[in-house]
Parts: C-alpha cells; sequence; structure tokens
C-alpha cells in the first residue's frame, strides 16, 4: 500500500517557481477528480488560477493541502489528493469552506479521511466552528428508499453514492440541493431573440440595458457592490448558516484585480433604474484561461424591490447575445442553482439550458 504526508501548497511566486510541482500536483488530482464526477473537462482549474486566487487573503484566507505519496522526485503525480479550505475574514467569520478529492485510484485508503481531519483541525484552530462542502452528481436519482431531501423539499442525492457516504460519515447533514445546468452554443437567436425583447417591453422605458467586461465602470463600482453583496440575503441558501456579505467599491476593485491575475474575465450585463440612476439587477459570464469553448454563467441576481419586470430574462437573454457575437468558439454555458429557485431555474429553461447534473450542499457544526 502507498505511504503518504500531507503538505501544505505555498503561495509561490508563480507557476514556474521552485517548489511549484506542489501546485501542479493539486491541479491534476482535482481534474482527476473532476474528469470522474463529470465525465468531461469542461469544470477543469488551471494553476495559473489556482495560484492569482491563493496570492490574495484580503477578503478570505485560503489554505491548500495535497496528500503525496512518499519519494524522492518532484513529480507532481506523487500528489494523490488535495483538500481547500477557504475562511471568509469579514463576514461569515464562524465558516470554513471545504473542497476534498482523492484520485480514483487511489481512494479508499484513508486520504480522503487524513486530508479532511487536516483542514478542519485548520479551521477549528481559526476558530471556525460551520464547515460547508459539496458532493457532486451527474443525474439526479428518482424518489425512492435510497435517497435523500434536505430540509427545503427541494431536489434529491443518492443516499448510497460515495460522496454523499463520504459527508454523512464525517458528520455533515444535507442543507440543501443544486442543479446544474448546461446552455449549448449556437443556439436559436430567434428564440432567444424573442424572449430578449418580451421581457424589455415588460420592463418598459423606466430600465435600460448597460453592460462592461473584466472592470466595473466607475460610474457604477457601488452600484454593483449592492449587487454582489445582496447575493448572499436574496437569493435561497436552504439550511445552510451563510449571512450577509459586505460589499462595496474597495472590495470589488479587489476581486477584479484578483480575476485578472487568475486569467479569469468578466462578461456583465445589468439593468438600470433610470428614474434613480441606480442597478436593478445584473447577470455575468466568467470566462477560464484554460478553456475557449466554456464559459461559466455565474451570479444573476434582480433586486427584490425590482422584481415582477422580468429583468432576469433581459439580463440573462442580452448577455448571451452578446457572448455569441463576442466569443464564437463558446460551445457550452454551466450554471448552478438552488433547487428551490424555481424563478431562475424558470427562466433557465425558457432560454433552453438543459438539466446537467447537481450537487448536494452538506454542513457540519462543531
Amino acid at each position: 500500500m502507498t505511504t503518504w504526508s500531507l503538505r501544505e501548497v505555498p503561495a509561490l511566486e508563480s507557476t514556474s517557481s521552485p517548489g511549484s510541482w506542489l501546485l501542479d500536483g493539486f491541479v491534476r488530482a482535482t481534474n482527476a477528480v473532476l474528469l470522474d464526477s463529470w465525465g468531461n473537462h469542461d469544470l477543469d482549474r488551471s494553476a495559473q488560477e489556482i495560484l492569482g486566487a491563493l496570492h490574495d487573503a484580503s477578503y478570505v484566507r485560503k489554505i491548500r493541502l495535497v496528500a503525496v505519496a512518499d519519494g524522492t522526485t518532484d513529480d507532481p503525480d506523487r500528489v494523490l489528493g488535495y483538500a481547500a479550505l477557504d475562511m471568509p475574514l469579514r463576514d461569515n467569520t464562524h465558516l470554513g469552506i471545504v473542497d476534498i478529492g482523492v484520485r480514483p485510484d487511489h481512494r479508499r485508503r484513508g486520504i480522503g479521511s487524513g486530508l479532511h481531519d487536516a483542514v478542519i483541525a485548520r479551521g477549528t484552530e481559526a476558530g471556525r466552528s460551520t464547515f460547508q462542502a459539496s458532493t457532486d452528481q451527474r443525474v439526479e436519482p428518482p424518489d425512492g428508499p435510497d435517497v435523500l431531501t434536505p430540509s427545503t423539499g427541494e431536489g434529491r442525492v443518492s443516499a448510497t453514492a460515495d460522496g454523499t457516504r463520504f459527508a454523512r460519515t464525517h458528520g455533515y447533514a444535507l442543507a440543501q440541493v443544486a442543479r446544474y445546468s448546461v446552455f449549448d452554443l449556437p443556439f436559436d437567436q430567434d428564440h432567444v431573440g424573442r424572449l430578449r425583447r418580451d421581457a424589455d417591453e415588460h420592463a418598459g422605458p423606466d430600465y435600460r440595458l448597460v453592460s462592461w467586461s473584466d472592470h466595473c465602470p466607475e460610474e457604477w463600482v457601488e452600484h454593483y457592490a449592492v449587487l454582489v453583496g445582496r447575493m448572499s440575503t436574496d437569493t435561497p441558501v436552504g439550511g445552510l448558516d451563510y449571512g450577509e456579505e459586505g460589499w462595496d467599491g474597495e472590495r470589488i476593485r479587489t476581486t477584479e484585480k484578483q480575476l485578472e491575475e487568475r486569467g479569469v474575465g468578466l462578461l456583465v450585463m445589468a439593468a438600470e433604474h433610470v428614474p434613480t440612476h441606480t442597478l436593478a439587477a445584473f447577470t455575468e459570464f466568467k470566462t477560464m484561461p484554460h478553456a475557449r469553448d466554456f464559459v461559466h454563467q455565474n451570479d444573476t441576481l434582480v433586486l427584490q424591490e425590482h422584481r415582477g419586470r422580468r429583468l432576469g430574462m433581459l439580463v440573462k437573454a442580452a448577455n448571451l447575445q452578446r457572448l455569441a457575437a463576442q466569443r464564437p468558439l463558446v460551445r457550452r454555458v454551466g450554471t448552478w442553482n438552488a433547487e428551490e429557485n424555481s424563478y431562475m431555474l424558470g427562466i433557465n429553461v425558457a432560454l433552453g439550458f438543459r438539466p446537467a447534473g447537481g450537487s448536494g450542499e452538506w454542513q457540519l457544526t462543531r
């Protein structure tokens, strides 16, 4: 049996710095787990993207551990598994966000439990009392005796899946189920154009679209911060103990710099409430440095006081049209939504997103 030990991935100056083999091993192990989970490379990570995230700890402390097979060579393939721990520093300071994975051919040898125990110990030492984690599933199981349902009553996970068993063995409770959906490109331009026109007519002249890439115009940065902050209060969190995040223009600028270092791009579409010159809704795509044919559909939000005017449909349809025009090589968009978020799921289904799996969201309280 392979013997191994735990190492921390250092926040190196660059991806080519001495010792970068641990970072490369973290990336390879992560992508091996993602391929096993999803059967494709859409959600792959890169060394540039991960290291860029490690460099900034203004709002989140990040710890990355790897389980390394005993040996003497600096070989990334010696990394058998990984663990990530994110600890918010300005809000939700009771939380630790955990991600653990082991290469498929090295499972059931105690590596995952060892990584888990290590990051929970780190989090507990830092004063964290609640830990949250996710397990992936390619297909939501049908209702039956071997499924679990969260307190929301929406969505299911298999009780016999490896991830579920691992989570329950380590004391986690199922707090929410999320749906993963995929939108295929090229798409029916007439269909999406009609949805956009209908939404625009319903919204009326009090709303107009504004957009930007990567860097929010100074005119909108504080308004954008309000929208991003309200993602933590105005979207369903199920049974997860997750409170309000504080966002302002400074935090937006810090995040933009981090995304730039990671090589991650943003395509943002927002709706201005013209009478008050404020932003009422937004949606955004994240483009990854190593993926030309796939983008992440990131946050989408309509402020509660502006709901009922089809602004969600308006900004999403407009951003899909923009994506097709500006990124003609993109073939898929992936997005996550809480199963109880019927409004946003309804928009996605109407646009043409198809269910493509999902996740269980788990919580451990100590």
